[in-house]
């Protein structure tokens, strides 16, 4: 039966014949969850593929796909796969301007929006993607004068499907049967921290064979439940709520809004979840904040026994270590008191498995969950590869690995260190770039990453950092940037940081506070401010960010390898690194360089010894207007820490 499930289209048909009546997909609107079934879903997709049709959408054309997730921009997805075209789902959140290279270099003619906003860029941008001509809109909102002949809305485009399957009753089938393993499936734009964004090519073959092969040895089965909040242009998002789904047939949730997801949630309790760190980072941030307002009592108790947690915690998930009575008692009295309701609180209850991947995780974050009974793992793959490289297996995981190769992929370290890959999910080709597929795949089919790694004596991948982050001080000390970073933003006021030291003679910082968490802790302690950049300006916010700079010295003068690599110095950046500022990806991953080419000032004041410098950056504002922000930045010398501390430390 799977060598005939071969296309998405045809697993779609598959599971409205054989769960007619199950759930396939989720949506609250207005407080209020609707319901799909897989026949429901076939039907809808047939009526869109067939308006499509009528449209003038062929095979081998591209089209766009720009939203939140919503149901009817899932199913433009498998619509176009129909007819043998090619879905493009693009970051939500940018601007105008970062579509322009992506609608010219796929030449998409037609798009799916999800309302005013994202029809109004593509507006925009319609002068200089003249190939552009069909506009469809899912929300009407606001909409309602727009007159442009290329803008139609979504119902409408189902009544010229419905009229042109009267007309073709056996066309829709006829272009799913065409439908073949190698076609393309989707083409997804890789965020890239440096240049244009580059177009990876997936078939139905790589995608399916991936999503299946991680579906067998996690045992996902059509009971799953699934919330869908991450960006849709993320391969790991279309992996985990779109292609196994369709796979194993389960039930996919989304969210009313963003702002609604905690809520949404708590409501839904999946069972198979995928977030990048930075999810669980702002989730810790919120449990931290409710705890730093809840009554002594409950404080005194939240902390006792995630100390409790924090040592044996992980050993009973993993269940591989005899614990004492007394230990699993106090546990057990933790997890009634304690982690039941935290786990309730941030939405896990039911969860089984949980994976996070897209971005290295700090270790004490990882630990963090697994102690209070998430079944947290760490995944590794990238877009390339259709995500699933490496997995940790249950009763295997370890918080400073990736786990083991899945399935058949294989894997080997080039003599410089950096990982290869080969595995039957890799990509075809980077869209019209044969350069640059010829420089990520050799000859031989090896994918390279540009990690930088090892495995361990259980066969376990450790990443150490990108490849070409991984460097040395001056005086020969291993400087892996992304570590040091990943331990800062365990704490809770410290949303991102930027490690330097790469050929110098001491590592230095830059910080980025977390908003919400710092604003809640200087309230309770009756200090004012005005806004982002005064709040990260106060001496008390310093002295409170120096405590975890000094934690990490102590962490990080424990290992013998990274013990040269202590902060020296640090400062507090005066406004967040924003995509829109072209500091990090829309994936929320720093541009290392970039970063260290706008704010060489400050780079230059943290290794010249000064005290403070002036700072002042243009910014880019929401509605496209460009301002600018100025502020003087103290820059604060970090306690350095010796082994023997940090032994009585730890």
């Amino acid at each position: 039966m799977a060598e005939s499930l071969d296309t998405f289209p045809r697993l779609l048909l598959h599971n409205a014949k054989v769960r007619p009546d199950l759930p396939a997909i989720r949506e609250k609107d207005l407080g209020i969850w609707q319901s799909w079934t897989w026949s429901e879903v076939a039907a809808e997709v047939r009526t869109l593929a067939c308006g499509l049709a009528a449209q003038g959408f062929k095979r081998g054309m591209t089209i766009a796909l720009i939203g939140d997730n919503r149901p009817r921009l899932y199913w433009g997805v498998t619509a176009a796969q129909c007819l043998g075209g090619v879905p493009v789902p693009l970051y939500q959140d940018a601007v105008a301007d970062e579509w322009v290279f992506v609608f010219q270099n796929a030449e998409i003619a037609f798009a799916i929006a999800e309302d005013q906003e994202q029809v109004d860029k593509l507006l925009e941008i319609m002068p200089k993607c003249p190939q552009l001509k069909h506009i469809y809109f899912d929300d009407p909102r606001g909409l309602r004068h727009y007159d442009q002949p290329e803008i139609m809305g979504y119902d409408e485009l189902l009544e010229l499907g419905r009229e042109f399957d009267r007309a073709h009753p056996d066309y829709f089938l006829a272009e799913v049967e065409k439908g073949r393993p190698e076609d393309m499936a989707a083409l997804f734009y890789t965020s890239g921290t440096t240049g244009n964004p580059k177009g990876v090519v997936h078939s139905n073959k790589n995608l399916i064979t991936t999503g299946r092969m991680a579906a067998e040895i996690e045992g996902i089965t059509e009971n799953e439940n699934v919330l869908a909040f991450l960006p849709m242009a993320w391969i790991g998002q279309n992996m985990f709520s779109y292609t196994q789904a369709l796979i194993c047939g389960f039930c996919v949730n989304c969210p009313e809004s963003s702002d609604t997801v905690m809520t949404d949630l708590r409501e839904i309790g999946p069972s198979y979840f995928l977030a990048p760190p930075s999810v669980f980072e702002r989730l810790l941030t919120q449990v931290t904040i409710r705890m730093e307002d809840a009554s002594w009592l409950k404080r005194k108790m939240y902390h006792y026994f995630m100390g409790v947690a924090n040592r044996v915690g992980g050993k009973i998930l993993d269940a591989k270590e005899p614990i004492g009575f007394w230990d699993r008692l106090l546990y057990k009295i933790g997890d009634l008191c304690v982690y039941g309701p935290l786990r309730n609180v941030l939405g896990m209850t039911r969860i089984r498995i949980t994976y996070t991947g897209g971005e290295a995780i700090g270790p004490d974050l990882f630990k963090f969950y697994r102690s209070i009974g998430v079944n947290l793992k760490q995944l590794y793959g990238a877009t390339e590869t259709s995500v699933f490289v490496c997995v940790q297996p249950d009763g295997q995981v370890k918080p400073d690995t990736v786990g083991k190769t899945v399935g058949s992929v294989q894997i080997k370290i080039a003599d410089s260190g950096e990982i290869l890959i080969k595995t039957p999910g890799l990509f075809d080709e980077y869209y019209k770039n044969p350069q640059a597929t010829a420089e990520a795949k050799d000859a031989d089919g090896w994918f390279h990453t540009g990690d930088a790694g090892f495995f361990d004596a259980d066969e376990h991948l450790k990443i150490l950092d990108r490849a070409k982050d991984v460097g040395r001080l001056n005086d020969g000390t291993l400087f892996a940037p992304k570590y040091i970073e990943n331990k800062l933003k365990f704490f809770p006021y410290i949303k991102e940081a930027v490690a330097f030291g790469q050929g110098r003679d001491m590592c230095c910082a830059c910080v980025n506070i977390e908003f919400d968490a710092v604003a809640n802790w200087a309230e309770r302690r009756n200090i004012s401010y005005s806004g982002y950049t005064d709040l990260a300006s106060r001496p008390e916010v310093y002295d409170l960010v120096q405590d975890c700079v000094e934690h990490v010295n102590r962490d990080l003068a424990a290992d013998e390898k990274l013990a040269g690599s202590q902060i020296h110095r640090f400062l507090i950046l005066h406004k967040e690194l924003d995509p829109d500022d072209g500091e990090i990806t829309r994936t929320r991953k720093v541009r290392r360089g970039f970063v260290a080419e706008k704010y060489a000032t400050l780079v230059d004041a943290l290794y010249s010894g000064k005290g403070e410098c002036f700072i002042e950056t243009q910014v880019k504002f929401e509605d496209g207007r460009t301002g600018t922000i100025s502020a003087i930045l103290r820059i604060v010398d970090a306690k350095l820490a010796s082994p023997d501390a940090a032994k009585r430390a730890a």
